[in-house]
């Protein structure tokens, strides 16, 4: 299923007048998660009808944008694109002030879901990352006995958040120094797909904690945004430069070196949560098996040489048919290569 954006979608995004491609923007060469290096294109364009790549890792099954805006033409766009531009998407105003009420039915739905492990633990002091408004830091911190601390690229939003008496920062988290600062929990809510360096943050993340410490945070599950409407196209938007699985969202977690204590699936079907603690400094400097494998090379490619006849066995003959697979992506046929990600996605995906 392709993309159809309405002419009254188009003519307020148009309104915008926000020109993406006049954007500086950076091709990104290696996957961020397993450092492979062979992509499958799975779109050209996103659900606002930019021309953006969606790129997936064949080796590991990361999609990202690629090319992607560089971490200046990001802080340009959070300051004065970001809001304006959902707001057109969605024809309704969403900006600092209006988002708060969602903002606080989300904060008491997340309190209820982290709060058995922050209750009686001793924890002091909590960072949120993207933390927006400061709702939702507010009434963690409200509830949990916390300092709160919280760092966002838009300003707009990070004055709000310091009118609840939160601690603020304007910028983003890749960037920003925090020297020898520490926190006892680490929230990223609804934020960790608007990051440029997953990988980068989490590591950053696990030095931030004690050991005792503990990371929430939740993703938009990439599989079911795309089956909600058989389009990957709807699925992707350049305010999200990395789309995430529970398969890779979890690598993630155990390369940078945390467990995961409890995961939730939302009562949307679309967002999963993960309450997340430091592994044993023995197992943190590890990477999982696949990781540790697929970072070392890209695996080679597959070669075989064709039968002089036709196949003498039904099982020669299924090794001939599938050596090469064909799947549709949003109308766009992709050939993957045999026992890729993709390629076991794909199967998983056409039987669901």
């Amino acid at each position: 299923m392709s993309l159809t954006i309405s002419a009254e979608r188009a003519s307020r995004i148009a309104a915008v007048r926000f020109d993406y491609g006049a954007q500086t923007r950076q091709a990104i060469a290696a996957c961020n998660l397993c450092g492979g290096s062979r992509f499958v294109v799975l779109t050209h364009r996103d659900r606002y009808g930019y021309d953006a790549e969606a790129h997936a890792c064949a080796a590991c099954g990361l999609v990202f944008l690629n090319p992607r805006m560089t971490a200046d033409a990001y802080g340009r766009f959070y300051r004065g694109v970001y809001r304006p531009l959902v707001s057109a998407f969605h024809g309704r105003r969403i900006d600092a002030h209006t988002i708060q009420a969602e903002q606080r039915d989300y904060a008491v739905e997340r309190a209820a879901f982290i709060g058995p492990f922050l209750t009686g633990g001793g924890l002091q002091t909590m960072l949120d990352i993207g933390g927006s408004t400061g709702v939702v830091a507010h009434h963690f911190a409200r509830e949990f006995g916390l300092q709160g601390t919280v760092i966002d690229p838009a300003p707009l939003e990070v004055e709000e958040a310091r009118r609840f008496g939160l601690d603020t920062i304007t910028g983003l988290v890749e960037e920003h120094d925090f020297g020898a600062r520490q926190f006892d929990v680490v929230i990223i809510c609804q934020t960790i797909d608007h990051l440029l360096d997953v990988g980068g943050v989490l590591a950053r993340v696990r030095a931030l904690l004690p050991a005792r410490g503990l990371l929430f945070l939740d993703i938009v599950d990439f599989r079911a945004a795309y089956l909600r409407q058989w389009s990957v196209e709807d699925a992707v938007k350049i305010d999200h430069p990395f789309y995430l699985t529970d398969s890779t969202m979890v690598a993630y977690l155990r390369r940078a070196g945390f467990d995961v204590l409890r995961a939730d699936i939302a009562r949307d079907r679309l967002h999963v949560s993960y309450v997340c603690r430091p592994a044993e400094s023995t197992r943190a400097t590890k990477a999982p098996p696949m990781i540790a494998a697929r970072t070392v090379s890209p695996p080679p490619r597959r070669t075989r040489s064709r039968p002089a006849g036709p196949p003498t066995s039904s099982r020669s003959a299924r090794s001939s048919r599938s050596a090469s697979r064909t799947w549709a992506w949003s109308g766009a046929s992709r050939t993957w290569p045999p026992g890729s990600a993709w390629s076991r996605r794909s199967r998983a995906v056409h039987k669901a």
